[in-house]
């Protein structure tokens, strides 16, 4: 995460609440927005298949086994509990008699993932809103992250291997695994040097810099390697705890074991016959394409970083594209109407919190009034 890292989230908080309050009070703008995902939808699946020549893959798309991508639906619920178990095991933290924890229970836990999708701004701001103070928000917000891309570059490092000595079988391109295992290795080790960083480095600093005017800017530049390493160790800190390490590690493993059963259930759809270690290697690789730059949340990229993988391992071109497709559909467009829902359902939730801070703010104010007099 980038230096400025709180400031940056307070500003997407404020922005989200702008923005939230706005499209639930306008009928208009919501169907405006339903219509452009409509139509976002239809000019990806539809239109552009016809305009680069993949009419079979368009068909197929249109004529899949629905038993499968009925366990692909399935799969997909599986994939929301098991990212609001982790959410409950790393961002609700270990005091299970603070306010915050018990605000951020499993069903609030679950609205969140399922309105954010993932998302870390909208996180972040429930976060605060359920109570938690700023820099714990930015630190829990990490070590969630770090959990669960450790299990991400893991299963790159354990796939390649596997598929590169002949355990699994299927193609094992160079590109597609030992390639991306040593990028994985190499973000461990990064991560491994951020957590070394002292938790008083912007004290530090600043004592250093304390006689000269780029103090504050120097301060300010540290706040985000601090807060990156805070969170690497406080993710290092819950796997070493029994019940939390065991509750957020079985959160992530599931919900991208979950992912992956969209996808291998999508190729089922269309014909199967994609190894499990193809499967589960090429999602990994493809899912690298959410570094690059969209506009559209990865709409488009991830599409293409997806087909572009499993191309690569050697699987044909008319089973990869309607089984990743499919799998978007499925794992992205699917999940939006019941994000909405449960966004407005989480800012009902927040508004109980606080008239609850309200309440004992007013409490708080008249016991001091009443002791003053």
């Amino acid at each position: 995460m980038p230096d400025g890292l709180q400031p940056d989230l307070e500003e997407h908080t404020v922005e989200i609440e702008a923005a939230g309050s706005r499209l639930l009070g306008d009928r208009r703008r919501v169907f405006t927005v339903v219509a452009a995902f409509v139509l976002l939808i239809v000019g990806i699946y539809v239109l552009l298949p016809k305009v680069v020549g993949l009419h079979d893959a368009l068909r197929r798309l249109s004529d899949p086994n629905w038993a499968w991508i009925a366990v692909a639906v399935l799969f997909n619920g599986l994939s929301f509990l098991a990212y609001a178990m982790l959410f409950r095991g790393i961002l609700g933290g270990p005091d299970e008699d603070h306010r915050t924890y018990k605000r951020l229970d499993f069903s609030a836990s679950f609205a969140i993932t399922t309105a954010g999708a993932g998302g870390v701004a909208l996180t972040y701001w429930a976060l605060r809103k359920a109570g938690m103070e700023r820099r714990r928000a930015a630190c829990r917000m990490v070590a969630f992250l770090v959990l669960l891309y450790s299990v991400y570059a893991g299963a790159l490092i354990v796939f390649a291997v596997l598929l590169r000595t002949g355990v699994l079988s299927g193609e094992a391109p160079v590109a597609g695994t030992i390639v991306p295992a040593g990028l994985a290795a190499s973000a461990f080790g990064l991560a491994a040097l951020i957590a070394l960083i002292p938790d008083d480095l912007e004290r530090r600093i600043t004592d250093l810099e304390s006689r000269r005017r780029t103090s504050k800017l120097a301060q300010r530049l540290a706040t985000g390697p601090a807060i990156v390493a805070s969170g690497v160790r406080t993710a290092i800190d819950n796997l070493r705890h029994p019940r939390r390490g065991a509750r957020a590690v079985g959160g992530a493993l599931g919900y991208w074991a979950s992912m992956i059963g969209i996808l291998w259930a999508c190729f089922h759809a269309f014909g199967g016959g994609v190894p499990l270690g193809v499967v589960v290697q090429g999602f990994f690789v493809g899912m690298a394409a959410n570094l690059a730059p969209s506009p559209a949340a990865g709409v488009g990229t991830l599409d293409a970083g997806m087909i572009g993988a499993f191309l690569l391992f050697g699987i044909p071109s008319d089973t990869v594209f309607p089984a990743v497709l499919a799998f978007r559909i499925v794992g992205f467009w699917l999940p939006i109407v019941p994000g909405v829902i449960a966004y407005v359902q989480l800012r009902r939730q927040v508004n109980g919190w606080q008239d609850e801070d309200d309440r004992e703010s007013y409490t708080i104010k008249s016991k001091v009034t009443a002791e003053a007099n």
